[in-house]
């Protein structure tokens, strides 16, 4: 681990970084651009290295998601990437309004080409309704809200002669829900998992449900990113075309992904060499084989926060507060509060 205010030893890479508040560390502060001058040394040299995965572990009020959107702005006031080349991923609309808000400060109205800064949701609706056609929907397809899907189970529970009271529609949607933030598709689903709904009927339910969904031009909101992936997996040149569209992408609370919400990730992020970055919160495991580095290690309490940058491990100053209490390892937030996400 390298020592406050130096650069990792193991990377010949990393820009030196002069002693805080020493006459090296002034006269850089009066040369930088205004939205990097508020920055710690290691704020600063997250920002800056642009080439590379990058992966920020750091407990509660110790400026995570204002590293991420200082390092939008740098992409943009550098060059090095257009506003349309940027994925910038969050959870709720209200964080991708905040989010959008500080760029916008710091760079100006440039931040309104970036169609590509959203929540999971939204952005998966823009996928789907540029290639409806190749998962089986129309453009125009109509996105179901809770109820709507479950007055379709209950019609389909109708239809094989299921005692709605027994098996409740709320209950299989749930179980559907589930299996889509899972990343499965009905012939994906675990034979014991299936069978734990009228007597086995689950797989059949969800497999009538789907084909239902489609025959009606609709999708639910597990929807959005289940056909995503199938659309990335099942074509290939589509899947490139958003490899190649985005350069940067940068996923803010990265540990609160689920599994289908990482197998997203991970399409859009492997074979490729273009830089990643992925700010994460404390105690959650990082199973992302693209980003590097020490995903292991965790802030305790008091402990302040890390950056992780090229497998080496720099300590950021001590955090304001505490961590933040750890999350759902399946993604809470991604279930319930991007469900404000409909487009």
């Amino acid at each position: 681990m390298a020592e406050p205010g130096k650069a990792p030893r193991d990377d010949p890479h990393a820009p030196p970084m002069p002693q805080p508040g020493g006459i090296a560390a002034r006269a850089q502060a009066a040369t930088l651009a205004p939205y990097l001058q508020d920055l710690n040394s290691e704020q600063r040299l997250a920002v800056e290295t642009l080439e590379g995965p990058v992966l920020v572990l750091a407990g509660a009020g110790t400026g995570k998601t204002r590293v991420l959107t200082t390092r939008i702005a740098h992409i943009l006031a550098t060059g090095r990437a257009r506003p349309s080349d940027i994925l910038a991923v969050t959870f709720t609309n209200k964080a991708a309004r905040e989010m959008k808000q500080r760029v916008g400060a710091m760079v100006g109205q440039i931040v309104e080409g970036m169609p590509w800064l959203g929540t999971f949701h939204s952005i998966g609706v823009k996928i789907l309704r540029r290639h409806a056609e190749l998962v089986g929907l129309k453009p125009d397809f109509t996105i179901l809200d809770q109820d709507d899907q479950i007055r379709l189970l209950k019609q389909l529970l109708q239809a094989e002669n299921i005692d709605e009271k027994r098996w409740p529609a709320r209950v299989l949607a749930g179980l559907i829900d589930s299996w889509k933030n899972r990343g499965l598709t009905p012939d994906q689903v675990p034979a014991g998992e299936a069978a734990s709904f009228a007597g086995g009927r689950g797989k059949k339910l969800y497999t009538a449900y789907q084909e239902r969904l489609k025959v009606l031009n609709a999708a639910d909101f597990g929807d959005l990113l289940l056909e995503c992936i199938r659309l990335f997996r099942e074509q290939s040149e589509v899947l490139r075309q958003y490899q190649a569209r985005f350069p940067y992408i940068l996923v803010d609370e990265y540990q609160d992904t689920n599994v289908a919400q990482y197998l997203w990730l991970r399409l859009l992020g492997q074979s490729t060499s273009a830089p990643r970055s992925a700010i994460p919160s404390p105690r959650a495991p990082l199973p992302s084989p693209r980003v590097r580095g020490e995903g292991g290690e965790r802030s305790e309490p008091g402990e302040g926060c890390r950056l992780t940058l090229r497998r080496s491990c720099i300590p950021l100053p001590r955090a304001s507060r505490g961590p933040s209490p750890p999350r759902g390892p399946q993604g809470e937030r991604g279930r319930k509060k991007d469900r404000a996400a409909r487009c």
